[in-house]
């Protein structure tokens, strides 16, 4: 099993907490067991969607699975401060997602905010949904937004603000990788 300390071993934990097998879990949220036993033994980090899925499933917020501990004030993230960084992999064709959280630490936020870097891949895999709402504000580089069956190219400067339910994909485009501030909303 994963450590406690990855996502996969904190969704393990708080699924042993509440008394919850793998197969309730897998079906209680909607996420595949076969994904559901990869991600908490730690063999893959997935998109958000699942996460969320996960997070609504066992009554947590999404920080719950990439905090360590919890503030009841503000948190402050000074500039060159290491962060943990989350690796999201996707799939090999769309690139991968580093995942830096601005509050990790803040309790009973229903906000996740991210800096996320995009490496370079291609715009063509899978979308993905969750409850919630969507930030995103482009620092540099060049992004591709598929939202539905529209695709929005956002350059350094430009956001957008989507619903998180319709189908969606955040990728670099032109080849080359891009940085973004990225906030999540997920109701509870």
């Amino acid at each position: 099993m994963a450590q406690k300390r990855t996502p996969g071993g904190r969704i393990a934990g708080l699924r042993e907490t509440h008394r919850i097998d793998r197969a309730a879990l897998a079906e209680r949220s909607g996420v595949p067991l076969e994904l559901l036993t990869r991600i908490e033994e730690g063999e893959l980090v997935p998109d958000l969607a699942p996460l969320v899925k996960l997070a609504r499933a066992l009554g947590v917020r999404l920080g719950s699975f990439l905090d360590d501990q919890e503030e009841l004030g503000p948190v402050v993230t000074r500039a060159g401060e290491s962060k943990p960084t989350v690796r999201f992999a996707g799939s090999a064709k769309a690139g991968e997602l580093d995942f830096k959280a601005l509050a990790a630490g803040k309790g009973g936020r229903h906000m996740e905010p991210f800096l996320i870097e995009l490496s370079a891949g291609t715009d063509d895999a899978a979308l993905s949904s969750h409850e919630g709402e969507e930030f995103i504000y482009v620092l540099s580089g060049s992004v591709a937004v598929s939202y539905g069956k529209e695709r929005y190219n956002l350059a350094e400067g430009d956001s957008i603000y989507y619903d998180s339910i319709v189908p969606h994909r955040v990728a670099a485009a032109g080849g080359s990788p891009a940085r973004i501030l990225a906030v999540v909303y997920a109701p509870f």
